[in-house]
C-alpha cells in the first residue's frame, strides 16, 4: 500500500508575518510614499499648465472614439511622468519640447521599456505642424501594440493549460 500525501493548511497566524504587504499607491515599484505623492504633485501641476503641443493633443484625443484604449493626461508611471499614458496598451507617449533633458528623458524611456511599457516619443514641433500625420503613427503603433497584446495572452494560454478539444460526436456518445 502507497503513502497517501494530504493537503496541510497552515494557521492563518502563522503566515500573517510572512505575507507581503500589499502597496497602495505605486503598486511594485518600490518608490517611497514621499517620492510618489512630490510625482503626483507635479503631475497636477502639468496638468493646470499644460504646454501648447499638449493642449493640442489632448483635445484631438477627447474628441476621438478610443473605445477602452483611452489615453491618461500627465500620467505617473512607475517613478516617470508620461505626458500621455494608456494603460491598457502599456503605451506611453512623450512629448518632445525644446530645451527638454534629452539625458533625463531615455533613462526614463529605458526604465519605462524594461517593465514592457512602450515609449512612443514625439516632437512638440510636429503636433503643431501637422497633427494628422502624428495621429496616424500613433494609431500604427496602436495597432501594434494591440497585435503584440493578443498574441502575448495567445501564447500565454497555451502554456499555462492546452486545452481539451471534443467534437460534437464525442458529446452524443455519452
Amino acid at each position: 500500500m502507497t503513502n497517501r500525501k494530504t493537503l496541510g493548511l497552515r494557521d492563518p497566524s502563522e503566515t500573517a508575518d510572512t505575507a507581503p504587504h500589499l502597496k497602495k499607491k505605486g503598486r511594485g515599484w518600490e518608490i517611497s510614499d514621499k517620492r510618489l505623492d512630490a510625482l503626483h504633485e507635479q503631475a497636477r501641476e502639468m496638468r493646470r499648465f499644460p504646454t501648447e503641443a499638449h493642449t493640442a493633443l489632448a483635445e484631438r484625443f477627447s474628441k476621438a472614439d478610443l473605445g477602452r484604449y483611452t489615453f491618461k493626461r500627465f500620467a505617473v508611471v512607475g517613478s516617470a511622468i508620461v505626458d500621455f499614458n494608456c494603460h491598457n496598451l502599456g503605451l506611453a507617449l512623450a512629448i518632445d519640447e525644446e530645451g527638454q533633458n534629452e539625458a533625463l528623458a531615455k533613462r526614463r524611456d529605458k526604465s519605462l521599456e524594461a517593465v514592457g511599457i512602450r515609449v512612443m516619443r514625439i516632437p512638440a514641433k510636429d503636433i503643431l505642424e501637422n497633427i494628422d500625420e502624428v495621429l496616424q503613427r500613433l494609431t500604427i503603433v496602436m495597432r501594434e501594440r494591440i497585435a503584440h497584446k493578443r498574441e502575448a495572452r495567445r501564447e500565454h494560454q497555451r502554456q499555462s493549460a492546452p486545452r481539451q478539444r471534443h467534437s460534437r460526436n464525442d458529446h452524443a456518445k455519452d
